[in-house]
């Protein structure tokens, strides 16, 4: 990564490192390719269940997205349950709806029951509505959630901006469901304990080849290594490659920037989110803020299609914080650093077995923590079963975006012109 690319998380000094000498004995119960939070999830889970499983990453451990998010866990999809149904049928759609608000408490879960050493608060999230049209649909999204049980709540202007601080909201929605976490404390932790009950974590290990013979996959990395394994997991999301053909053309891969403020003022950390909720917006590009390590505030936002080349290819970011926060003209932006998401065109997570015992999971959505979690988790229970209806999300073939080379540069387009609306709408 580029030097100024500086993340505001720190990996502890006493992190383990994972080891990089592979045994090609035997023939294990899966191959893992992608050491994130699906992957690393699929492993815990799956070695909990028995399995015999090892993790491959291309890089070290929590040095993609999974290490570099903002660290939301947000419940829920794109969708809300209404549409689920309608598009899903409703038996699958029920199920999909009840997934989907399992996804927080899957990472909250895994870090209380494997005492996970992850700071974290779970006070929920808010989504911040800057139009009426936003406050509608939030109102219609909190009538929904709220028919099913969940707990969550409308808020007025009165009140987001007393949860907030920010200037510019209309109103809002909270979700007491979601909170914050370290992402790369959870991700290093979710490797550590993985690790401990018996899956095989590797770094530096990047596959560059898949082949099949007599049921048996054959693993082959960069290093020369090759393992033997009945099933394999391709969990590498927006850092797909062309292991599997036309899996990478079925995603658009798109940067999230993120700034991080040096510590706030004790007067100043009292008026800006109080109660250490996330919040993200309902602008066309959202911007996504909670508070970080130290008091300081962190702030993220779509970025440009290239990997930043200068600090002011963060320029965005500091701008978009300092319309929400006047107050914060005095404060330096300490930290700039970015990490990759997959947008599918549908915005739903795709799971794909093309071939027996050949998997793969694409598109987070910008909700990676909580729904790789929870769909980690699920992934194992058809490792270890073979029964498809621990899935949540059907299996569906590997159908590559039409004019897929052309496809960043419309979306760079339209990411210029909603930006130009938004500012319109301030």
């Amino acid at each position: 990564m580029p030097t100024f690319s500086d993340p505001v998380w720190q990996k502890p000094q006493t992190a383990p490192a994972f080891q990089s000498e592979l045994s090609s004995d035997g023939t294990l119960d899966a191959v893992i390719v992608g050491g994130g939070i699906m992957g690393l999830s699929t492993a815990l889970y799956a070695a909990r269940a028995g399995l015999s499983v090892q993790v491959l990453d291309a890089g070290a451990i929590g040095q993609g997205a999974s290490g570099l998010n903002g660290g939301q866990v947000i419940p829920g999809l794109k969708y809300d349950p209404e549409r689920l149904i309608e598009h899903f049928g409703k038996e699958r759609g029920e199920a999909l709806v009840d997934f989907a608000a399992s996804t927080a408490d899957a990472v909250f879960d895994v870090i209380r029951d494997e005492k996970l050493a992850v700071p974290f608060t779970r006070n929920g999230w808010i989504q911040a509505a800057h139009t009426e049209t936003a406050l509608k649909a939030a109102a219609n999204r909190d009538r929904q959630w709220r028919a099913r049980g969940a707990d969550v709540k409308l808020l007025d202007r009165a009140e987001i901006a007393a949860m907030t601080g920010a200037k510019g909201y209309l109103g809002g929605w909270l979700d007491r469901r979601a909170g914050v976490i370290d992402p790369l404390s959870y991700t290093l932790e979710l490797a550590r304990v993985a690790s401990a009950v018996g899956a095989g974590i590797a770094e530096q290990q990047r596959v560059v080849r898949l082949t099949k013979e007599a049921g048996v996959w054959r693993v082959s990395t960069q290093g020369g290594a090759e393992l033997r394994a009945t099933r394999v997991v391709l969990a590498t999301n927006a850092y797909t490659d062309g292991l599997l053909p036309g899996l990478a053309q079925t995603i658009v891969p798109l940067h999230s920037f993120q700034i991080a403020t040096a510590p706030l003022p004790a007067e100043l950390a009292a008026s800006i989110l109080p109660g250490g909720q996330a919040v993200s917006d309902s602008r066309r590009i959202l911007v996504y803020y909670r508070k970080g390590p130290d008091g300081r505030m962190v702030l993220g936002g779509r970025g440009r299609m290239a990997p930043p080349s200068s600090a002011a290819d963060w320029a965005h970011c500091e701008r978009a914080l300092l319309r929400l926060y006047p107050a914060l003209a005095g404060i330096a932006v300490e930290k700039r650093w970015f990490g990759r998401v997959a947008m599918t065109p549908d915005h739903l997570p795709h799971l794909h077995e093309p071939e027996k015992g050949l998997l793969a999971v694409v598109g987070c959505q910008g909700r990676g923590v909580g729904l790789m979690s929870a769909l980690g988790k699920r992934m194992a229970g058809y490792l270890a079963t073979g029964d498809v209806s621990r899935l949540p999300f059907p299996l569906s073939p590997i159908r590559p975006i039409p004019f897929h080379a052309f496809r960043q540069v419309g979306v760079a387009a339209t990411i210029a012109w909603y930006r130009m609306l938004d500012a319109l709408e301030r």
